[in-house]
């Protein structure tokens, strides 16, 4: 690591907790992520598209308990 980068990060790590989240995102964020872009419109149409079936009523929520333990019966 450059001399420089380490005195960044030295400093950053002085920054309050709230003020590291946020460089930490907009650095996160300045990486090439198209296709982590893809993804994410991807779910959020996949999430629209049974939000507006539970609406409909077309299909019925099943608690969380139930999808774990049918999760773990079959890794059993």
């Amino acid at each position: 690591m450059t001399s420089l980068v380490e005195n960044l990060e030295l400093e950053a790590l002085k920054l309050p907790e709230k003020e590291r989240a946020h460089l930490a995102r907009v650095l996160l964020l300045s990486l090439d992520d198209s296709h982590d872009h893809d993804d994410e419109i991807a779910w959020a149409e996949e999430a629209e598209r049974r939000y507006q079936e539970l609406k409909a009523g077309t299909v019925q929520a099943v608690p969380s308990e139930v999808v774990f333990e049918q999760a773990r019966a079959r890794l059993r």
